[in-house]
């Protein structure tokens, strides 16, 4: 079968990718930068093909207890917004990691804080891989760099979520949101059927068959030596997660002088600055984090004794220059360089922040 070769947004693919995945239910609500996934999907009308349940809700906050629901009963069901209305779902979000349920979040972000601009930034780092709501619970988080990226992740991100029961999350940024890109469409999967959620998802609630009890979905415990014990469960799978899921990608990192730490749109960005950097005799690589959590911690820490500095460049103020810091662990300086308000640096301007700071 040959390959389907689209041009559309990175907002468009996160809805083919969604309809071809054979997802159960999309809810969501309006806004600026990812309005087009909701509008992709209505004008696509999947309900009238794969069976798919499209539905603005009327907030941000009852679009992610829908999603709490339909993930109650074993489907495969998502949500998408940016940076205001993923503050709005975070409740909704504790609740889903708290009775580890399955589903898949879009946050395309847009800076902040408080209602901000609608222009890029990835000031969400903290909000989403420091876990934004309450209580001691992670996000799978996958970071796209490409429209291809944001097609492939739905699928990624569908599967991690279920192989874990935890919430997954594809944080993407206004700029990957919005571009459009050459995307190879995957494949349409079926739509699993109830025989298959029951027994792949024994713990959904589908009812009361007549040779077993009831399934309660829940994050409610009143007990605190049960509620520690849930905690200590989940903190065991968040391990797991951390040893088996870690993804990056590095780039000209070999006998590199300098080390460039960055994801999403900022990481297209710095390429170039690489091909800048080594028309003038400086040699900089590339790591990208292609999951903000789990981290590519040890991936980071190999580089602390072979560069000479490390620059973490970010659409933000310094969130993921943290977790860069603490990877390192004081052998070798590392510096932040970001933009705010919705401006995107060029290359040149980040190669003249790593001279500045490190050189």
């Amino acid at each position: 079968m040959a390959e389907e070769i689209k041009l559309m947004k990175g907002n468009e693919a996160i809805a083919h990718a969604a309809i071809r995945y054979g997802a159960d239910g999309y809810f969501g609500y309006p806004i600026t930068p990812q309005s087009e996934i909701l509008e992709t999907l209505m004008e696509l009308k999947p309900w009238e093909t794969t069976g798919m349940v499209v539905l603005q809700a009327e907030s941000e906050v009852a679009a992610i207890n829908m999603v709490y629901g339909g993930a109650g009963c074993g489907k495969a069901v998502m949500t998408s917004s940016s940076s205001p209305g993923v503050s709005l779902k975070q409740e909704g979000v504790s609740y889903l990691a708290g009775a580890e349920l399955p589903c898949l979040i879009v946050n395309v972000m847009r800076g902040g804080p408080g209602l901000g601009t609608i222009q890029p930034s990835q000031a969400d780092y903290f909000q989403t891989v420091k876990g934004g709501g309450h209580g001691d619970y992670r996000l799978i988080a996958l970071a796209p760099a490409s429209v291809q990226e944001m097609a492939d992740f739905v699928a990624l991100g569908f599967d991690l979520a279920f192989k874990y029961n935890n919430p997954a999350i594809i944080l993407a940024d206004g700029v990957i949101g919005q571009m459009m890109e050459k995307v190879v469409l995957p494949p349409f999967r079926p739509r699993r059927t109830e025989e298959e959620i029951r027994r792949n998802c024994p713990w959904a609630a589908l009812g009361k068959p007549a040779d077993r009890s009831r399934n309660v979905i829940t994050s409610l415990e009143l007990d605190p030596a049960i509620m520690e014990e849930n905690n200590i469960r989940f903190q065991q799978k968040y391990r797991i997660i951390e040893q088996e899921e870690v993804r990056y990608e590095e780039i000209n990192c070999e006998g590199a002088d300098y080390l460039i730490v960055a994801f999403g749109s900022m990481a297209r960005i710095c390429q170039k600055t690489i091909e800048i950097a080594e028309e003038q005799g400086v040699k900089i690589g590339l790591l990208r984090p292609i999951t903000l959590w789990p981290f590519p911690t040890e991936a980071i820490a190999r580089y602390a004794d072979k560069v000479k500095g490390i620059i973490s460049v970010e659409l933000n103020a310094g969130q993921m220059v943290e977790d860069v810091r603490l990877a390192i662990n004081g052998h070798v300086k590392v510096e932040h360089f970001g933009r705010l308000g919705g401006i995107v640096p060029t290359p040149d301007e980040v190669l003249d922040a790593l001279k500045e700071k490190l050189m």
